[in-house]
């Protein structure tokens, strides 16, 4: 043990460099609040380690497992600007003014765009949505978007999920006698775009400390400054005052699908948020778990991530835009049918088109040794790639090379370039990509510190490259040595089972700041192994007792864990995720592998 009782940074079962090239750590944990968690809250050793090394302290620990919204939720007057948007927006309410929501096309943006539907409608109005078509309009904001607005009518816009940074386009909208309220959460410059309020806790100058909420979580506490506001000013004496509580599964959607960190009141959303959709009462979510023939029950993050999440991005990804949020929005069990089932094949398009993408992108980048190891970034582009599945691409290829990606999709007929990236720990790709907009190399781009979205030029491609690999370079160090295997626990073959699973599972909804506990087995036989479509290895993990556990690798038949998965090694160290195994009725757990370490070989001769 260091200093203060946290334990030092040894290599975990003498792992230095495993099959993906990393070293294994156990996540590092003050004693003192061990102990403190397993006579306080009555943990066993390893989840009381595993909640402390996830930073909460001993008087934190009871908020961490039962979250509470009374014991969370933060003052809206704590956020810039957010009772100037509260009282704009009711006086345009009370003056019949017509009021439009103007949404990103993603998860979080339809999730927002729902959130203030569903409260107007509470208030006996209704709210059109706006949404930017990805391939034509592209990202947030435009003077044409705000035309368009105007000329339907509009008296005042609120943007959700996106504006922060559109200070032209925003600029315009007030030129034509538009108002505009922006409601985001994404890095922003230090002058914030001139309109009636902008409410962004990661805006400079904000105090609520609530920079990791989604945009949906930025909308779920105007909604309480709406309610707080209107209360005051006597607007409940004849009507019921909206819940806000019922409304929970969107804001869930929001933070879970646009990865943010679920900590503090986020975690409280998130959490509750699963609660609330677990009853499948919102038209469109019962609709997508139909369509995908799963059966109503508890939702979990994996259904919020993993099966609604995707279906409704595929709308802005490459179909129309609108569907998403349009479907969050309906109260009709029949018109939700139809868009879900329309969601759900566009996903299957989808699915199909990012395959294609990422095959040439993998191609492309090895033949041009792009993922040497002294890159800081890899920024790959092709033409015709869909811009609406890049980002998927890029987080793909993140996942491959340990490192930053850009993915380009070029257009033909333009020679413009959409991209997207996704990054890792200890490297802000937002910063660096907002830093190469500001340079001249790029026509637009932003983002936050693992995820930005850009436009360039398809000449500039090269320098906007340049531009970033020098922009990053100091911070690739630093990344190189957070991107390690964390270990929660070792475990043998017999204890990884449901019991120990469903007890972990108090830590969850998982996220960023909340990772999911990561387990060892040692000295373990990849038995049975069977290469699925893919690129998925399917195997059973046994031990020198027989003991066994079933097992599954994603996406890594051509990779060093596939191989050696594939070859049947024996005597590895494999690392991974208890899940659930509830197939036919079973309640077993199945490993899912994220890494493995032969003592015998090495990564080179795979």
């Amino acid at each position: 043990m260091a200093d203060g009782g946290v334990a030092t940074a040894v290599n975990f079962l003498g792992v230095s460099r495993s099959l993906s090239g990393r070293a294994w750590r156990q996540r590092p944990a003050e004693a003192e609040t061990v102990r403190a968690h397993m006579q306080g809250l009555g943990l066993a050793e390893p989840l009381a380690r595993a909640l402390a090394a996830r930073g909460v302290t001993a008087d934190q620990g009871e908020d961490f497992l039962s979250p509470t919204l009374r014991a969370l939720f933060p003052d809206p007057s704590s956020f810039l600007d957010m009772d100037k948007a509260a009282g704009v927006i009711l006086d345009a309410l009370a003056a019949g003014r017509s009021i439009h929501v103007f949404a990103d096309y993603d998860v979080d943006g339809a999730s927002s765009a729902a959130l203030l539907v569903r409260w107007f409608r509470a208030m006996g109005a209704e709210l059109p949505i706006y949404v930017p078509d990805r391939l034509t309009e592209g990202y947030g904001p435009s003077p044409k978007a705000f035309e368009t607005l105007k000329a339907s009518g509009a008296d005042l816009v609120i943007t959700v999920d996106c504006g922060a940074a559109a200070v032209e386009a925003v600029a315009h909208a007030a030129s034509i006698g538009l108002k505009v309220v922006v409601v985001d959460h994404h890095l922003m410059r230090e002058q914030p775009p001139a309109c009636e309020a902008v409410v962004n806790p990661n805006r400079p100058g904000c105090t609520s400390g609530q920079g990791n909420l989604a945009a949906a979580g930025v909308v779920f506490v105007l909604l309480a400054a709406l309610n707080r506001t209107a209360r005051a000013r006597g607007l409940f004496a004849e009507r019921a005052e909206p819940d806000l509580r019922q409304w929970l599964d969107l804001a869930a959607l929001g933070a879970i699908c646009d990865v943010t960190a679920l900590n503090g009141f986020n975690r409280a959303l998130a959490a509750l948020g699963l609660k609330v959709m677990s009853d499948w009462r919102n038209p469109g979510l019962a609709a997508l778990l139909a369509v995908a023939g799963m059966e109503p029950g508890p939702a979990k993050a994996s259904h919020a991530g993993f099966i609604l999440g995707p279906r409704i991005n595929a709308g802005g990804r490459i179909g129309r835009a609108d569907l998403g949020a349009r479907l969050l929005s309906t109260d009709d069990p029949a018109e939700a049918a139809r868009i879900a089932a329309e969601l759900d094949a566009l996903n299957t398009s989808r699915r199909e088109v990012e395959r294609e993408v990422t095959e040439a992108a993998v191609r492309k980048v090895e033949s041009r040794g792009a993922d040497a190891l002294d890159r800081a970034i890899i920024v790959v582009d092709g033409e015709d790639w869909h811009p609406g599945v890049v980002g998927i691409v890029a987080g793909r290829l993140r996942e491959r090379w340990r490192k930053p990606v850009v993915v380009i999709g070029v257009d033909p007929a333009t020679g413009v370039g959409k991209g997207s990236g996704r990054s890792q720990p200890g490297v802000n790709l937002g910063r660096a990509v907002q830093a190469a907009w500001e340079a001249g190399h790029l026509m637009a781009g932003g983002g936050h510190a693992m995820a930005a979205g850009l436009t360039v030029a398809g000449d500039r491609i090269e320098g906007a490259r340049a531009f970033l690999e020098a922009a990053l370079a100091d911070q690739q160090a630093a990344a190189e040595v957070l991107d390690v295997v964390e270990v929660d626990a070792i475990l043998d073959c017999r204890a990884a089972s449901r019991d120990l699973f469903e007890d972990f599972e108090r830590l969850a909804p998982y996220g960023p700041s909340n990772p999911e506990p990561l387990f060892a087995l040692d000295r373990v036989t990849a038995r049975e192994p069977v290469a699925m479509n893919g690129g998925h290895v399917r195997c059973r993990l046994t031990a020198a007792d027989g003991a066994s556990v079933k097992a599954i690798a994603w996406r890594c038949a051509d990779l060093p864990l596939g191989r050696a998965l594939l070859s049947g090694a024996a005597g590895i160290s494999v690392v991974g995720r208890l899940k659930a195994d509830d197939w036919n009725g079973r309640r077993g757990v199945q490993f899912e592998i994220e890494d493995a370490h032969d003592p015998r070989r090495e990564t080179s001769d795979f």
